[in-house]
């Protein structure tokens, strides 16, 4: 968006205006349209007026109002296709060249636009590519140290989500699961055990009563396919969309995130997932309750990315566990 900027403008016959340049066009006051038509102000707000009771144009985007000095009240603001029109009923020569100039100073402003944002965005790669290689730097440094050494065990702990927000940046998450063999899906009948047992701790009447067949929907999404391709191949994936699914779903009066999360747990327990090899949590009880209120608060458009987020930390803590081994 093009900031706010005061060009001078000077007709050929000596007129001289302090015009507006913003939101990719430029503003005249009903005054400075009077002064630059040479018209009576009585003249001009007629104009205003059929442009806009005309539907020539319509006000939202072509009219503004903003208070400036010496001013009690708001002064109304027209933008160059009402400058233009206007010019065309008064049939005043002075908008013709005030079109051309017009016209030429805001092509000036979007070349000189793109080359700032380009200068702006060379800058900002430039920046992260720092961060980036400083990121790389501190993972090596820390996989150098003996972990064992107490001051060095929590930058191990960090490197990984310094590395997830890297990539979430760069656009660079995983797309796939590492795991690809066959999956095993709890029934239908122990997810509902699950959810029993849950309403049983937060003794709500409402806690797990579904409202119709979305969580049955939700569970049995996972195992689509065409042929012999599946939809989500690998066990991450398949995880990913239990928790993804069960709270877009909205399939319960209430508890729908905490019954996602178990889903998920439940799963990924089923499939050998849920503890690393040295007996540790896949994922921690704080990173399980960000990433559902991360799914919670997504928006549709923004499944994918939320997909690939939760299989990258899902496979970022399993490297993590293999380097930890290696």
């Amino acid at each position: 968006m093009m900031e706010q900027q005061i060009e001078i403008y000077q007709s050929q016959d000596g007129i001289v205006l302090n015009v507006q340049l913003s939101n990719e066009t430029v503003w005249l006051s009903q005054d400075q349209l009077a002064v630059l038509f040479d018209r009576d102000q009585s003249v001009i707000s007629r104009h205003l007026s059929n442009v806009f009771n005309e539907k020539e144009l319509v006000k939202e985007g072509n009219m503004q109002k903003v208070h400036i000095a010496y001013s009690d009240r708001p002064v109304a603001l027209y933008s160059l296709d009402v400058i233009i029109s206007v010019g065309y009923r008064v049939k005043s020569i002075r908008g013709t060249q005030f079109r051309q100039w017009a016209t030429r100073r805001l092509k000036d402003y979007l070349i000189e636009g793109v080359a700032i944002n380009e200068q702006r965005l060379a800058q900002k790669n430039k920046e992260i590519k720092v961060l980036h290689d400083g990121i790389r730097i501190l993972s090596r440094a820390i996989e150098d140290q003996a972990i064992n050494n107490e001051d060095y065990a929590w930058l191990h702990q960090f490197s990984v989500g310094f590395q997830l927000l890297d990539d979430y940046d760069h656009e660079s998450l995983d797309e796939k699961g590492k795991h690809t063999n066959s999956a095993e899906y709890p029934a239908m009948a122990e997810y509902m055990v699950l959810v029993d047992k849950m309403r049983s701790e937060f003794n709500s009447d409402v806690f797990g009563k579904e409202k119709d067949g979305g969580f049955d929907s939700a569970v049995n999404q996972i195992k689509q396919g065409f042929g012999d391709q599946e939809v989500y191949p690998s066990i991450e994936e398949k995880a990913a969309m239990i928790l993804y699914l069960v709270v877009k779903n909205h399939a319960f009066v209430d508890g729908n995130k905490r019954i996602a999360a178990a889903c998920f747990l439940l799963f990924l327990q089923r499939n050998g997932l849920l503890y690393t090899d040295s007996g540790e949590l896949i994922i921690s009880n704080e990173a399980l309750a960000s990433l559902t209120l991360f799914v919670a608060a997504s928006k549709a458009d923004e499944m994918e990315t939320v997909r690939r987020l939760l299989v990258s930390v899902l496979n970022r803590n399993l490297n993590r566990e293999f380097r930890n081994s290696a």
